[in-house]
């Protein structure tokens, strides 16, 4: 039953991805974690892997269609690369098992991953649940591309350390930061996602963890379906109008998440 849970959860998160471009990767850890029982530590890396690949076949669609934009996809994405590479290979191994004793309870370095995760999901949800897409004024705002590769690392650090693709924080940056339109945004932010979320991936690849490539690929498939059904509704329905109400989910998923991994 949680298998099947796992891989309706994994077409949401695709749906998520082609819908409105970002959100469902943050479902990523919860699910590998919850409803397919994996470990904490490897689902952050599996994460890398599912939320890399399905992100690259949807910014294939923004290719075809020129909606991307490589100049700032690059400034962005080379500190990202840095940044979760290092965060998979040198920050995650050196974190010990057991971080905190107290009072006879242990807060775990799996623990304390999805109490991160936990925050961010929150603090994603908050950014959904508004859904303020403001559009930058070309006129009066100029390319901010130092402190776009500033953001790009600290993207990178939290990508690597937790898993997530970390969309709800590139496509405000892009907008803002950038002065992309709205879809170019979404498009550059997939291809940047898909880039450092499977280079970062790598990291786990040469540090001699067992990986389940079928599994892998099995939930991808699954995610990368979702995708294809998000880009449909897209045409039906505002991805816009949807986002809040993700974002509530998104809020409450994170609140149990904490409690769940304190109490």
């Amino acid at each position: 039953m949680f298998e099947i849970l796992g891989f309706i959860s994994a077409v949401l998160i695709g749906v998520s991805l082609g819908l409105i471009g970002s959100g469902g990767s943050i479902l990523t850890v919860p699910v590998l974690v919850y409803l397919f029982n994996v470990e904490p530590v490897a689902a952050t890396a599996y994460s890398l892997f599912i939320v890399g690949l399905s992100a690259l076949v949807g910014s294939m669609r923004y290719m075809k269609e020129q909606l991307l934009d490589y100049k700032t996809a690059i400034v962005f994405s080379l500190p990202a690369l840095v940044a979760v590479f290092l965060s998979r290979i040198l920050i995650i191994p050196m974190l010990p098992y057991s971080l905190i004793t107290f009072n006879g309870y242990t807060i775990t370095k799996g623990n304390f991953l999805l109490i991160v995760f936990a925050a961010l999901m929150i603090i994603a949800s908050v950014s959904m649940i508004r859904n303020k897409k403001p559009e930058a004024d070309l006129n009066e705002l100029k390319f901010n591309y130092p402190l776009i590769f500033v953001q790009g690392f600290v993207v990178g650090l939290l990508t690597g350390m937790v898993g997530a693709g970390g969309g709800f924080l590139i496509i405000p940056a892009l907008v803002l930061l950038a002065k992309l339109p709205m879809k170019v945004a979404v498009g550059t932010s997939l291809l940047i996602i898909a880039v450092k979320s499977l280079i970062g991936f790598t990291g786990d690849i040469g540090s001699g963890q067992f990986i389940d490539w079928f599994f892998l690929f099995e939930v991808s498939a699954v995610a990368i379906t979702g995708i294809f059904i998000g880009f449909y509704l897209s045409t039906k329905i505002s991805g816009a109008k949807l986002k809040p109400f993700f974002g509530w989910f998104i809020l409450a998923m994170g609140i149990y998440i904490i409690f769940k991994e304190i109490f």
